[in-house]
């Protein structure tokens, strides 16, 4: 899959369907060549155009600064005539800024490399992959760059990664470490990123790039709500299913840095990585520090393609969970039934009617600790509110076990409430600086989880509760950004590497939690969907995706999120309605299919429900567990846009949306439709199908009617949906290979 052709110095890294290629210049620089549709392995530093002005330094050395300007770097650094967006940057023991890094040697093996404390890709023994390894150094001060390319048998991907080690005499700080930056000889590129705000994440954004730089970030201590850290070029035609499509994602939870920059020579320099704002790491002689992962996905089949090579590739090489091919119990969640007024007849009560429904977890949420009868209080004394739960946690757990049902229990150890003994015990524990006031966000500060004795302390409490009672599911929550950024812990010259040190210390907490607890069923959560990020994926199999559990606002949430994260890592619940969100209406059975297009639970009190709900709910979790499936194995078609059109100029709402999923050997599909206008003298819809096997003839049942129909006949010409009375109805039906 990787080649180095020695005579041109030039290495290709293939996957069935994609190249990506670069190549050693005269002075030894590093410099990309091609990224795209899969090429015969040939000779392509033509390409690079280095028998033009300006030429190499070899060859014309009194334009040293216009080759710097101009030349396609694999890994572009600062100060030494690259005017562009640099990838590294580093301040010497003597406070110069300039670094040039030149190739060392290589190696390539078979599988790829462990990423110690930080989440990233694995090997699979039944699945081939290989990796380059590019040693490059900065000979003045010794510090040596290592370049990680895995390319994989089963993917179209691309995984890189950066490890730093500073072989030199002094110490030397890094400035800047991006995870990836590749120079794309095109100029016409759509972006697409993925904005929003709590309870409306990842909105689609595509605006075609102009000269200059387009960036999103986040300096929130998570990858926020704000921006996703994704991002895709796209050619101007490009579309669902066809069209290039060019995506990058980090796997990484904190900070990040996403850029596409349109270059004078009519070039786009993409890169992504920890964001360089307020980031510095100082790295003494003998130090190594490693940079998160980075995924790029090169796709022909437009946005689809590209989101399916995304969805395969965690699925089967991040997602690690024993929970990842099983199918995941239906949950109830007592947070939208009950809020933080609750005691433990009301919880049994609630648990008993579940149980009763087929509702397999009950999880009780926020409120069940110290003394929290509001969100102003007891973060950080994880121990049970006797006055609520007598006895604490075991009688409530045995009540619920006793039913057939797992316990699960909501969790937010990175918090601390200032009216806590955690906080009066230790004040310097949360994040602050000194002599400036500490910001307060939902009456709580933030734990300095780059100190061990915290993290300890943290781990004490969660363990004890996890040895007493048999939790089987854990949602573990963050309910605020970062502000203040100061560290007791660290000296002055260190303070700029508490956003990273804090990001490794929640996953040093997660490692231990999942290690510790192997058949533990964790979700992760950021006040919703601050934290859907691929980072999180290596500990969790599933992310709540957003607070917001409104139908018609899910279909937008979850159609952006799938861009790039698998619909079986979505948490997605049934809930109440009017929504306490919104305050919009939307038929029972479409919230169901909309929560099932994810992972599958409830969030209201199914004891105050009709006799018709309640049938409802044990119809839509015989339903889930039919074909649960095929959400987390199959391969996801999106066929409709919930987003209004951009193209549009009187700026119409799309009216539907739809999707399929299809399992990998094409012998069944989902496919579920829901109209989100209705629209009054409307013929009936004809809906084109993908990933179906042409020449197979499928059946379904749509209207009490079973039908029968080839496959390329679905896909071509389309399987037609009755116009429904209503806004938000929907239809949902399995198809099957004869």
């Amino acid at each position: 899959m990787i080649h180095y052709l020695e005579a041109a110095r030039q290495f290709q890294c293939n996957t069935v369907n994609m190249t990506y290629a670069l190549a050693i210049t005269d002075g030894g620089y590093l410099a990309h060549i091609y990224w795209g549709k899969r090429l015969p392995v040939t000779d392509l530093t033509s390409l690079l155009r280095l028998d033009e002005n300006p030429f190499t330094p070899s060859v014309n050395p009194r334009d040293r600064a216009c080759f710097f300007d101009t030349t396609p770097f694999e890994y572009p650094c600062s100060g030494t005539g690259d005017y562009r967006e640099a990838a590294f940057g580093i301040e010497d023991i003597d406070g110069y800024r300039a670094c040039d890094l030149t190739y060392v040697c290589h190696r390539i093996y078979d599988g790829k490399p462990v990423l110690d404390g930080l989440p990233h890709t694995f090997s699979d023994i039944s699945t081939p992959m290989q990796t380059l390894e590019l040693l490059l150094e900065d000979q003045p001060t010794g510090l040596q760059v290592t370049l990680s390319y895995t390319v994989f048998s089963d993917s179209d991907a691309l995984v890189r990664s950066v490890k730093i080690c500073n072989m030199g005499t002094a110490p030397c700080t890094l400035t800047r470490v991006l995870s990836c930056s590749v120079d794309l000889d095109e100029d016409r590129f759509d972006m697409l990123t993925l904005y929003g705000s709590w309870a409306r994440e990842r909105q689609v954004n595509r605006l075609p790039i102009r000269h200059g730089k387009q960036r999103i970030d986040s300096l929130r201590g998570e990858s926020s709500h704000q921006y996703s850290p994704f991002f895709a070029l796209l050619s101007p035609q490009t579309t669902e299913s066809c069209g290039d499509a060019y995506g990058f994602t980090l796997i990484y939870s904190g900070n990040f840095f996403a850029q596409a920059e349109l270059t004078q020579h009519c070039s786009t320099r993409a890169q992504i990585g920890i964001n360089p704002e307020d980031f510095a790491w100082v790295l003494q002689p003998g130090e190594m520090f490693q940079a998160p992962e980075a995924v790029m996905v090169y796709s022909a089949k437009g946005l689809g393609g590209m989101s399916r090579c995304f969805h395969t590739l965690f699925h089967r090489h991040l997602i690690r969970s024993e929970w990842k091919d099983k199918a995941r119990p239906v949950l109830i969640n007592n947070w939208e039934a009950t809020y933080f007024h609750f005691d433990l007849e009301k919880l049994k009560k609630l648990a008993a009617e579940a149980a009763a429904l087929g509702i397999e977890l009950f999880v009780l949420d926020d409120g069940w600790f110290g003394h929290r009868d509001s969100d102003n209080s007891s973060l950080g004394d994880w121990t049970p509110d006797e006055k609520k739960l007598p006895g604490g946690l075991k009688p409530l757990a045995d009540a619920v076990t006793g039913l057939g049902m797992q316990f699960g229990l909501w969790l937010e150890p990175e918090m601390v409430s200032p009216d806590s003994d955690l906080f009066r015990a230790h004040t310097d524990w949360a994040i602050q600086i000194p002599h400036r006031p500490m910001t307060l966000c939902r009456e709580q500060y933030v734990l300095d989880f780059s100190r061990e004795e915290v993290r300890d302390a943290i781990w004490t409490q969660i363990k004890a509760i996890l040895d007493s009672v048999p939790v089987s599911y854990i949602k573990w929550d963050m309910n605020r950004q970062l502000t203040e950024l100061g560290s007791a812990a660290l000296p002055a010259s260190r303070q700029k590497e508490l956003w990273h040190r804090y990001m490794l210390g929640v996953y040093d907490l997660m490692e231990r939690l999942v290690t510790t607890y192997p058949e533990l069923l964790l979700e992760n959560c950021s006040g919703g969907g601050a934290r859907f990020d691929a980072g999180m994926l290596y500990y969790s199999p599933q992310i709540w995706s957003s607070d917001n559990t409104d139908s018609r606002d899910r279909l937008r949430i979850q159609y952006g999120a799938s861009l790039f994260m698998p619909p079986s890592a979505m948490g997605a619940h049934v809930s109440i309605c009017p929504n306490h969100a919104t305050g919009r209406n939307t038929p029972f059975e479409t919230r169901g299919f909309v929560a099932m297009n994810g992972t599958f639970g409830y969030e209201l009190d199914v004891t105050q429900l009709s006799h018709e709900e309640k049938e409802m709910i044990r119809h839509q979790i015989q339903q889930y567990h039919q074909y649960s499936h095929l959400v987390r194995n199959g391969l996801q078609y999106r066929l409709g846009n919930p987003f209004v059109c951009s193209d549009c100029a009187a700026q119409m709402h799309t009216g539907w949306d739809a999707w399929i999923y299809v399992s990998e050997d094409q012998s069944e599909a989902l496919f579920t439709y829901v109209q989100i206008t209705a629209e009054a003298n409307m013929r009936s819809r004809k809906i084109p199908l993908a990933g179906l096997a042409p020449d197979a003839v499928y059946l379904y049942t749509i209207n009490n009617r079973q039908q029968e129909q080839l496959g390329a006949v679905l896909m071509q010409c389309g399987i037609r949906v009755p116009n429904l009375w209503g806004d938000m109805k929907s239809i949902q039906l399995i198809l099957t290979k004869k």
